[in-house]
């Protein structure tokens, strides 16, 4: 389980300092798939960076699988089991999927697992295995090439903040698939997804509604979708919701 307890987080702008993540407390149960959704500027993205320990926050603690993380880095945190993908994969000049998969899993791993791991996020293997990390790969490749190391990393929390950012359609439905998978796998993993997108929210087990760093809404996927889809609410706080945008970014 993850627990966040009064998280504050705060930035300066250069003039004064904004108060971006005002005292959340949430707790994430093990073996879920949770989409946190709400406006631009919302906080979002900063508390999948507070998770990950790419921010670390002014006040409050988060307790993952029982230990206090507040302090530990991100090497630390990957350690313990905790994955985070970007908005923007990052490309490896001269590193080749295959290398950057045996990086992910932290051992050594075959050339058959690591075709495994492609073919599960809907990559030819053989068109993949020797290709670069490069500008040569879209978007929507980078994108499945860089899912496929959270699972060769096996990790028990994977945090993914707005992946269908960038990536064209037949890209986005790929993306589905490979949510849809990872909710129904057996595996022991807890999913966070930030998203805007409808058909992602479709896939929660709960859903987070965030707005000016406060959690407005949270519950069950049959509770808060119902509420948000099509009403004034999501126009005001979630437009690409309120107009069932299926990929604007």
């Amino acid at each position: 389980m993850l627990e966040l307890k009064n998280i504050v987080f705060g930035a300066d702008d250069g003039v004064k300092s904004v108060e971006i993540i005002r005292n959340i407390s949430l707790n994430i149960p093990d073996n879920r798939f949770i989409v946190i959704t709400g406006p631009n500027g919302g906080g979002k993205s900063t508390l999948a960076k507070l998770i990950a320990g790419i921010e670390k926050p002014v006040s409050g603690r988060l307790i993952f699988d029982g230990q206090d993380i507040t302090d530990m880095s991100i090497t630390d945190r990957a350690r313990a089991g905790i994955g985070f993908a970007f908005q923007q994969p990052v490309k490896f000049k001269g590193l080749t999927v295959y290398d950057l998969l045996r990086i992910a899993a932290g051992k050594s791993l075959s050339v058959s697992d690591a075709c495994q791991y492609l073919s599960e996020v809907g990559l030819c293997a053989k068109d993949y295995i020797k290709r670069e990390v490069n500008a040569s790969l879209s978007g929507g490749e980078l994108k499945r090439i860089e899912i496929a190391t959270v699972l060769a990393r096996n990790v028990k929390l994977a945090v993914f903040d707005e992946p269908e950012a960038g990536i064209d359609l037949w890209s986005f439905n790929n993306l589905i698939r490979i949510f849809e998978n990872m909710r129904a796998s057996d595996v022991n993993r807890t999913v966070i997804v930030i998203s805007h997108q409808e058909r992602i929210l479709n896939i929660a087990d709960e859903i987070i509604v965030l707005s000016d760093g406060k959690v407005t809404k949270q519950g069950s996927k049959g509770e808060i979708l119902p509420e948000i889809i099509g009403s004034k609410y999501a126009q005001d706080v979630c437009p690409k919701i309120a107009e069932g945008g299926e990929l604007n970014g």
